[in-house]
């Protein structure tokens, strides 16, 4: 699996399992049965969902880090808060812990979201604000971010 796509919503129960939507399941194919690990993101008040390669990925990098260096302690301590294993049941649910639950607000309208290589879990409505508030100026964002790149239409 090279990258996630698409965008789902789905609910969480009142143990906050959600169910992977079935063409996320298609696209994880034997990634399904791995161990996945769920963390707070980053910028958002939302879930990030590595599958477990990506996250020992992320880790290498992560102690590659200097750690006599303070700001490094304080981000490998922020990034890591909260960081738990979660597993896929043989129904293809899985738990989001009860701690994380309270973090990213999520209530029951759940929205799974590609990003990437990883998924945001995110409560519907949250989910939706951060969609509007980043469409007022996504052209100019598109601008900046990609801009620059040497982009090429080659398809192979």
């Amino acid at each position: 699996m090279k990258h996630f796509t698409g965008t789902y919503e789905c609910r969480a129960d009142n143990k906050g399992r959600v169910m992977i939507p079935v063409a996320l399941k298609k696209q994880m194919k034997t990634n399904i049965k791995d161990q996945f690990i769920i963390k707070r993101a980053v910028f958002n008040q939302c879930l990030e969902l590595y599958p477990e390669n990506q996250w020992s990925l992320m880790m290498k990098n992560i102690n590659s880090l200097n750690r006599f260096n303070q700001k490094n302690i304080d981000f490998i301590r922020r990034f890591t808060a909260g960081v738990k294993i979660i597993e896929v049941d043989s129904s293809g649910r899985f738990l989001i812990p009860k701690d994380l639950l309270i973090y990213a607000d999520i209530k029951k309208e759940v929205v799974v979201s590609s990003a990437v290589n990883i998924l945001e879990i995110w409560d519907k409505k949250m989910y939706e604000k951060a969609i509007d508030s980043a469409i007022i100026d996504f052209p100019g964002l598109a601008e900046e971010v990609m801009g620059d790149k040497n982009q090429t239409n080659d398809i192979s």
